[in-house]
């Protein structure tokens, strides 16, 4: 696929929503106007400080489940996404954690969302939710179904987890990654560090780049003012989240200043 296409940019910055819990989710605090209301003005603020997509998760229904999740947060999510494409004219992806595809998918299709984010669509990885087999041959069938033009990003040894079996790091990459693309489908791989807030090796970059050809390869996470010029040596975009935070801290809001910075930074690696 062509970046240029979906996001007017060779190079997009997509902006997260971190969703407040969602019902049916542990922490669940029975207001879905709060979750709105939060989702709005995180939205706002990345889409006026300059980010080129958006893609909206329920990061805080964590522990998550490793199947399908609750039909509720699936209403959730929609209600969601409708009220931010009314709002923000970026790009919108969805992503349901911990590896809903269908759903993600089910979502986007209905609401008009450009593309969803799967954790797990090739191969099988060791979780904190126990072991997730990706299942690209159903979520392909499914969107062929749907007659859905929504963008697969899907992410190459996953954060959070840890591939079953052995193999050596820059090999593992190397394969994941041409799996992920020819035998999984996928629109364009995300390659992270190993959590929430870690960047990716420069080897893990520059492995999957050479590997992925003309698919797009973006950040999945750890990008800062500091380190992007770098990152995007060897990436074609980037998705963050936690540096936009206020203080750079994952809980809170999204800081439009950290926005605005974080865009003049990747300005001078364009």
């Amino acid at each position: 696929m062509e970046l240029n296409a979906l996001f007017k940019t060779s190079t997009p910055v997509i902006g997260v929503v971190h969703l407040l819990p969602l019902p049916s989710s542990a922490r669940w605090q029975g207001s879905l106007p709060a979750v709105m209301d939060r989702a709005v003005q995180e939205s706002v603020a990345l889409a006026s400080g300059g980010v080129n997509g958006i893609i909206v998760e329920n990061f805080f229904d964590a522990p998550f489940t490793k199947g399908a999740v609750d039909p509720a947060v699936v209403s959730a999510m929609t209600v969601v996404v409708t009220r931010l494409r009314q709002l923000v004219a970026v790009p919108i992806g969805v992503n349901v954690l911990r590896n809903d595809a269908h759903s993600g998918l089910a979502i986007a299709a209905c609401t008009g969302a450009e593309f969803i984010r799967v954790n797990v669509l090739t191969g099988v990885m060791a979780t904190d939710q126990g072991v997730i087999e990706g299942d690209a041959h159903r979520l392909m069938r499914y969107r062929k179904e749907l007659e859905a033009d929504v963008k697969v990003f899907a992410d190459v040894l996953v954060k959070h987890a840890a591939p079953v079996g052995s193999m050596a790091p820059e090999i593992a990459m190397a394969n994941a990654v041409a799996d992920t693309i020819h035998r999984g489908l996928a629109d364009a791989v995300i390659v992270s560090g190993g959590a929430t807030g870690h960047p990716p090796t420069s080897q893990d970059l520059a492995s999957a780049k050479a590997a992925a050809g003309k698919t797009p390869v973006l950040v999945g996470s750890g990008a800062n003012v500091d380190n992007i010029p770098k990152l995007m040596q060897s990436a074609d975009g980037v998705i963050v989240s936690s540096s936009l935070k206020r203080w750079g801290q994952i809980e809170q809001p999204v800081d439009p200043n950290r926005v605005g910075q974080f865009m003049d930074a990747i300005a001078t690696s364009r």
